[in-house]
């Protein structure tokens, strides 16, 4: 099938400080989270100044990818639009229109399935086609790429340079420790046609970099970023807790990587750079946060490897194959909704 564009949709955030408050209620409409940690997380923004690093990551990435569609013969626009704060989706699939595209591709800055990770991007895509109106382009989203080498093996090169940082005297009481945001437990337990397809490929995300990267240390999968109401049972153990678990089993290391993450969001930085780090050297332990892919080559070429499996013969017969295996395209339509609410 013919597409002539292709648009990152990412998550959005706030570059002044006057926009974080507004920016972080448009996340969080309707979730019933207490405004008392709106105004927590808005600090946490201010630290930095009121500005949000995910909009100059996706600017770098957005630059990285047109330069090899370009060094590789991909004639295809690459456009940028947000789901909560500019540039706003709806503007940019107007901008799309207004240019003459038909009919896009959609890489969205999230590997997993779920609702937040996958559906609400597909209803976000949906909304902006509906705002825009009849003659909006049609937009089809690239599949989740949890397991891709492009996404695995720089999350495997930056939890070796990690280790390289910390004492190999201590190697034998050092814990490799991976992290990614976490949901409430009964969205955990609906994600998927048949439900947990979040943490089942975070799951294999963490085992595949394990392997690649550290295969002799022990390493846990926990959570970070909870933002719901106290009463919600969120995914768990939180990262700052089982932080002191691992201090009081002695460990003396620990390489924390985040593989739910493509690049270095706030999450990241305040989360883990600023809090997990804190508790880490209130417990005495050695803490080291390992990178994310950001603009590394190998993830940049795996976008377009991702268009290629769409838009031409080879492609279209790798994809008819790995659609056999289970959990390896985007969701089917019910995919991602609880099953009190599908058709």
């Amino acid at each position: 099938m013919a597409y002539d564009a292709l648009v990152l949709v990412s998550f959005g955030g706030p570059e002044r400080p006057e926009d974080v408050l507004p920016f972080l209620q448009n996340v969080t409409r309707g979730r019933g989270v207490p405004p008392e940690r709106l105004s927590e997380v808005a600090e946490h923004y201010l630290h930095f100044g009121g500005v949000s690093p995910i909009n100059q990551q996706c600017r770098d990435l957005l630059a990285a990818i047109r330069a090899d569609f370009a060094a590789n013969g991909i004639d295809l626009p690459v456009y940028w639009g947000n789901r909560n704060w500019d540039p706003m989706l709806a503007d940019t699939v107007a901008q799309m229109r207004d240019d003459g595209v038909q009919r896009a591709l959609a890489f969205v800055t999230s590997a997993y399935g779920g609702y937040s990770s996958c559906r609400q991007y597909q209803e976000d895509i949906a909304a902006a086609r509906a705002a825009v109106g009849a003659d909006a382009p049609v937009i089809e989203k690239l599949r989740q790429f949890w397991d891709h080498p492009g996404f695995v093996e720089p999350h495997a090169d930056a939890v070796r340079a990690a280790l390289a940082q910390l004492d190999p005297a201590r190697r034998g009481s050092t814990r490799l420790v991976f992290t990614a945001h976490s949901i409430p437990s009964s969205a955990a337990a609906t994600a998927g046609p048949t439900g947990g397809r979040y943490t089942a490929q975070m799951e294999e995300t963490a085992r595949l970099v394990h392997a690649a990267a550290a295969p002799d240390l022990p390493y846990d999968l926990v959570w970070q970023s909870r933002s719901g109401p106290p009463q919600v049972p969120w995914l768990e153990p939180d990262i700052n807790d089982h932080l002191t678990a691992l201090a009081e089993q002695g460990v003396t290391s620990v390489v924390v990587s985040p593989i739910g993450f493509v690049s270095d969001h706030l999450e990241v930085v305040w989360d883990l750079d600023t809090e997990a780090l804190e508790t880490a050297k209130q417990l005495g332990l050695d803490f080291v946060r390992a990178g994310t892919p950001g603009t590394d080559p190998r993830f940049v070429a795996m976008v377009r490897e991702l268009v290629t499996e769409r838009t031409t013969p080879d492609g279209e017969r790798l994809r008819r194959r790995l659609g056999e295996l289970p959990m390896w395209d985007t969701c089917p339509t019910p995919c991602c909704v609880p099953a009190t609410r599908r058709p």
